[in-house]
């Protein structure tokens, strides 16, 4: 079916008419005669399309556009009139209606005009849906922890969010901040504008001063037109400006600039460019001892200090490990076309025995290349890197005999690819003796 159309006429033969005209077509009808009716038949269902008669018993079609859009805002209005004049389009189309035609004129128009309308609801629709999924995706829900240390940075960030105070947010690589900054972002008064984002440590200073607050033409070489530069594209919005420490000194002067005045100079301009932006600010570095090391501007720091958010490493929270490592087993397993359920307590122990110097990014990383070295239904130890699992090995006890020969035959099984007769070959042990080892250490290779 192509979509779901209300016709609003109280001609009932050109009504009947037009309902079969469409079904033949592919288009689900319903049919009044009235406005009342027609509110009802609204209340029940949601039509995608509606074809409204101007002059009804009891109301006006150009009138009923702006309460419809009130209340079906995806809905789209096609007005029908046995006597068209100017004003009444007019004012249709400031009342939100998406076209005015007039009965048997315009009837070779209908069939593709209601195509056209059908097109955009369906654009709506799927915009809605991506916004949504967006959302979703960057909001304190989808933030996965139940620790206390990500649980008291989430319930500031919550509040901060709904303020437009800058927000500097400190913590190792692989923490989280741009997520956190993307989630601030959306529960804030700000959340239809752009969030954009950048990191300062991937450009010279020429180039991020350019990428940053625009240029204008014949700035320098290559500068062949004007560019609008982040601040601008995220006016109204929000700026989130990762590895802010890695800004060069007289950079810092300019963004101090737009925080208390909310304006700056573009390369090559004489004047100045006003922007509302909301700056949410991330570092790895400690700023203090970038400012009394003459590194980082002591009142640009203040300025971005009003409200701090630290953001705990993964090791931490170790309590959020086996959260975290099943929520991207699922994730992984789904991409890959894998059916891996669980992760077994072995992997689990050596997960929360890392130390995890890259964070959650780095648990990421490992789990999606666990997932799809694993062939059986459950994520075993033999998935894991080679380090996770030595680490494990060294730290519980170096001269436990059965830790060490499990190790040795599983690092001859990767060797052979699994080739067991060749693994026992070179193990200098029988195949049966193989078999029963694995059994016992639990190696599924």
């Amino acid at each position: 079916m192509k979509g779901k159309v209300l016709i609003i006429d109280d001609e009932e033969k050109l009504r009947s008419l037009l309902g079969r005209l469409l079904k033949l077509e592919g288009y689900i009808i319903t049919e009044t005669g009235n406005l009342k009716a027609a509110r009802i038949a609204l209340s029940n269902d949601e039509p995608d399309v509606i074809l409204c008669d101007v002059k009804l018993p009891d109301g006006n079609g150009v009138d009923f556009v702006s309460e419809i859009k009130q209340n079906h805002s995806f809905a789209e209005i096609i007005l029908l009139t046995a006597y068209g004049n100017i004003p009444d389009g007019i004012q249709a189309m400031k009342n939100g209606a998406f076209d005015y035609i007039t009965k048997g004129d315009d009837n070779n128009k209908l069939i593709p005009l209601l195509a056209n309308a059908m097109e955009k609801v369906a654009l709506q629709k799927r915009v809605q849906q991506l916004e949504s999924l967006v959302g979703k995706k960057y909001s304190f829900d989808s933030i996965l922890g139940q620790s206390k240390p990500i649980q008291a940075a989430i319930a500031l960030a919550r509040k901060v969010a709904a303020t437009d105070t800058t927000v500097l947010l400190l913590g190792e690589t692989g923490t989280g901040k741009e997520v956190f900054a993307q989630s601030i972002h959306n529960a804030g008064a700000r959340c239809r504008k752009s969030f954009i984002a950048l990191n300062c440590s991937t450009f010279t200073k020429n180039l991020l001063e350019s990428e940053l607050f625009g240029h204008k033409a014949g700035a320098f070489t290559g500068a062949i037109k004007d560019k609008k530069g982040l601040m601008e594209e995220a006016n109204g919005g929000t700026l989130f400006l990762d590895e802010i420490g890695e800004m060069p000194l007289d950079l810092q002067s300019k963004l101090l600039r737009v925080l208390e005045n909310g304006e700056f100079i573009k390369v090559g301009d004489t004047k100045s460019t006003k922007v509302n932006v909301r700056i949410i600010a991330a570092t790895n570095r400690n700023l203090q001892e970038q400012v009394s090391k003459a590194e980082f501007r002591e009142d640009l720091f203040y300025r971005l200090n009003v409200f701090t958010i630290e953001l705990p490493p993964l090791r931490e929270r170790k309590e959020d490990i086996t959260l975290l490592a099943d929520y991207y087993v699922r994730l992984f397993s789904a991409k890959t076309n894998k059916k891996i359920k669980s992760i077994s307590k072995d992997a689990i122990k050596l997960l929360e025995a890392h130390t995890w110097k890259g964070n959650i990014r780095e648990l990421r990383n490992v789990i999606e290349r666990a997932v799809i070295l694993e062939n059986t239904e459950q994520l075993s130890t033999n998935a894991l890197p080679y380090d996770i699992q030595h680490h494990i090995l060294a730290s519980e006890n170096a001269f436990d005999l059965s830790l060490v020969e499990k190790k040795h035959i599983q690092s001859v099984l990767n060797y052979t690819k699994g080739n067991k007769t060749e693994t026992a070959r070179l193990l200098n042990i029988g195949l049966t003796t193989l078999y029963r080892k694995m059994e016992e250490y639990g190696i599924s290779k």
